[in-house]
């Protein structure tokens, strides 16, 4: 995304250095946010890792080099934020992580978001660029997929209500996670670049729940009895579960005030909220009577 453009921008495809040098020479931009992604949730189907490894690799490093040397050569002045992952820290021994834990990437998502955020400390070293990154921890909005855990049990359990489903399965009640609402997340972005000094940064919650916790929540905010619905299923996990990881966030906080202003709660109830919304069904009062 390029900011102040004033006006519309066709799509490029970013894999194409010329693409992305052209774009920047053209509009200048003060900032640049590299949000691109190529990712898959626990329940997908693994494929092909060589193919997984050359897609993961052309957006997280490739296409990111592309506007780094684009930058570079045309626009020097612009600033670049980079979303890493906390993947990169693997299964740490050591929680909460913050900015000093060793970088320890065990799938293929960790180990080439490392390699983007090693490339922008590479490119700001050796050229002086601004180029920062944010470690994000999970960060959930009503724009998720549906595939993903949080967008399944609010979907599940929307349906369960309305009488079209009748249970929820999921691969691991017990999983932790450091859960933060995605707005709350680009606001620490949009104040990480205003910096004068670009670094990376934990950008979290701070704090974790389970999978469980998640499931209650959302069910409660539609009158139900998770326990009666809900089943677990270890077969549904094809990725190697991620163990301890929940950030700490206080270099971002002593550097910029920023801190989530959304609870766990809170963001529960708004994506309940939104998708209720989404589907029409504001004024079903049987719905919508614990939100």
């Amino acid at each position: 995304m390029v900011t102040n453009l004033g006006r519309a921008v066709n799509a490029i495809d970013i894999r194409e250095a010329g693409a992305a040098r052209d774009l920047l020479k053209s509009y200048q931009p003060d900032e640049i946010y590299y949000l691109a992604a190529y990712h898959h949730s626990s329940q997908d189907m693994l494929a092909d890792e060589g193919e997984l490894f050359k897609k993961s690799f052309d957006t997280h490093v490739h296409a990111l080099v592309n506007f780094l040397e684009a930058m570079r050569r045309v626009a020097g002045f612009s600033r670049l934020f980079y979303a890493g992952s906390s993947h990169i820290f693997g299964s740490p021994a050591r929680c909460p992580q913050d900015e000093e834990t060793p970088y320890n990437p065990n799938c293929v998502y960790g180990i080439t978001k490392t390699a983007g955020i090693r490339a922008c400390q590479y490119y700001r070293q050796r050229h002086s660029l601004f180029a920062c990154a944010g470690i994000l921890y999970n960060h959930e909005s009503p724009l998720r997929a549906a595939k993903f855990i949080s967008k399944k049990i609010v979907n599940t359990a929307l349906a369960i209500k309305n009488r079209e489903k009748d249970r929820l399965v999921v691969g691991d009640l017990g999983a932790q996670i450091d859960w933060g609402y995605a707005p709350d997340y680009v606001e620490a972005m949009t104040q990480i670049m205003r910096l004068d000094v670009p670094e990376e940064f934990i950008i979290s919650s701070g704090t974790r729940h389970t999978v469980r916790d998640f499931i209650e929540g959302v069910f409660d905010a539609l009158g139900l009895d998770w326990r009666k619905y809900v089943q677990e299923d270890a077969t549904l996990i094809t990725k190697r579960r991620k163990a301890n990881l929940q950030g700490d966030h206080r270099k971002l906080t002593a550097m910029t005030g920023w801190k989530p202003k959304v609870t766990f709660y809170g963001l529960i109830q708004t994506l309940v909220h939104q998708e209720i919304k989404a589907r029409g069904q504001e004024q079903n009062t049987d719905i919508y009577s614990n939100l």
